[in-house]
């Protein structure tokens, strides 16, 4: 985004440097730039990979033009010393660097923590990592999925009579933007008190570790070693998916006492929330392949659409699975502006995800949608570092900068 388009958001005023790759980064970056920051991502000269994930439409990627939305776009050669001196300058007025690089590499080419502090006191450096800038696995690549296997995530992904799955989306690289994002921000509040940054170690390993809080002291006090559960919820029903007459999913939680008796009374069977074998939570956790087959006996005699309208009016809380094609026509998306239309150059506009979380005095704003590699690069070079036409022009010819977007 031009530095000289509106911004808006409680973080305007914040200067953010990103250089990161495929997506926990990206996000993470980008979560800043919707709430208002000045954002510059920094790639090589052939892009981030995160530009060939998903789909392409004209030879645009969708997924780089949704999470590199608010951004300014500059390609830079980090090996040549003069690319490296442009991004030590940005890093010199930046409030916040957020970086995935394997950890030592940044040091190895005088990016690294104690430089960049000496010349920048202020500076928050996110760092964002497979397993942590310390300990006996830091040195090893390590994404998301890898992570989760790791972590014991994958562990319980999955139905039990099957090898462990994986979820079809980067939930783990998600969670782990939100941590440096989340860190970052506890940074910046931290600086108002003493005037110094400090660096925000985020980890996707802990991550996804984080998100076995339930497993730890269980294990330590029983020894219990949790096995994957498929749609259901542990110990816990009735709370999965049941199929409808109509070959479709809803997803039922009505696992407390209450909510199970109004259930009951929904499928005509009142009796069971007062027989003694259903009418605990603890009991119905001793019985869950039993009380699932009662629910899907009843589930398979309604259609998806009339199994939830009936669930809601009798207060059971419950949700069709919906596809993409299903989000788009519900209006509960468009109504809280999660579907949202932006203006692409190429494109035209383009619908992507809305902003979370929504602040009721200092909203964020999506501005535009991602630019393409090195679109901005001539822009940040004059209005950021003061550089005339001319030595911009002279670091394109010799390959230290990507890009000939002129400034407005």
């Amino acid at each position: 985004m031009s530095e000289g388009k509106a911004r808006s958001g409680p973080l305007r005023g914040l200067k953010v440097v990103e250089l990161t790759t495929t997506i926990a980064g990206p996000v993470c970056a980008r979560l800043m730039a919707d709430f208002g920051a000045d954002v510059i991502k920094v790639e090589p000269a052939d892009g981030d990979p995160g530009r060939h994930f998903g789909a392409r439409v004209d030879g645009v990627s969708l997924y780089a033009a949704s999470m590199y939305r608010n951004k300014r776009t500059i390609a830079v050669d980090l090996k040549q010393a003069a690319g490296r001196d442009v991004v030590l300058r940005l890093l010199d007025r930046a409030d916040i660097l957020v970086e995935s690089f394997r950890p030592g590499v940044l040091d190895r080419l005088g990016l690294g923590e104690e430089v960049l502090r000496a010349r920048n006191p202020k500076l928050i450096t996110v760092r964002i990592s497979g397993y942590g800038q310390t300990g006996p696995k830091r040195d090893l690549p390590g994404y998301g999925a890898i992570c989760e296997a790791t972590a014991g995530v994958r562990h319980l992904t999955g139905d039990p009579d099957r090898p462990p799955a994986r979820c079809a989306l980067a939930v783990t690289d998600y969670l782990t933007a939100v941590y440096g994002a989340f860190g970052a921000m506890m940074a910046l509040y931290a600086r108002t008190q003493d005037g110094l940054g400090q660096m925000v170690d985020t980890a996707l390993c802990e991550t996804a570790f984080s998100m076995m809080e339930s497993a730890v002291p269980a294990y330590e006090r029983t020894g219990d070693v949790p096995m994957r559960q498929g749609p259901r919820l542990m110990n816990s029903a009735p709370n999965s998916l049941y199929p409808s007459r109509d070959g479709n999913w809803v997803l039922i939680g009505a696992n407390n006492d209450a909510i199970f008796s109004r259930l009951a009374q929904a499928m005509g069977r009142a009796e069971l929330a007062n027989d003694p074998r259903y009418a605990t939570a603890r009991s119905r956790g001793e019985r869950v392949e039993e009380i699932d087959g009662i629910v899907t006996d009843w589930t398979t005699t309604l259609d998806a659409d009339s199994l939830v309208q009936m669930l809601l009016a009798a207060g059971v809380p419950n949700a069709r699975v919906n596809t993409i094609a299903d989000i788009f026509e519900d209006q509960y998306f468009r109504a809280r502006e999660m579907l949202i239309k932006v203006p692409h150059r190429t494109l035209g506009d383009l619908t992507v995800t809305g902003i979370v979380p929504k602040l009721s005095r200092t909203p964020g704003v999506v501005v535009e949608a991602g630019h393409e590699l090195g679109e901005d690069t001539i822009d940040v070079l004059m209005r950021e570092l003061g550089m005339d036409r001319a030595a911009a022009d002279r670091l394109i010819a010799e390959g230290a900068v990507f890009g000939a977007n002129a400034a407005a």
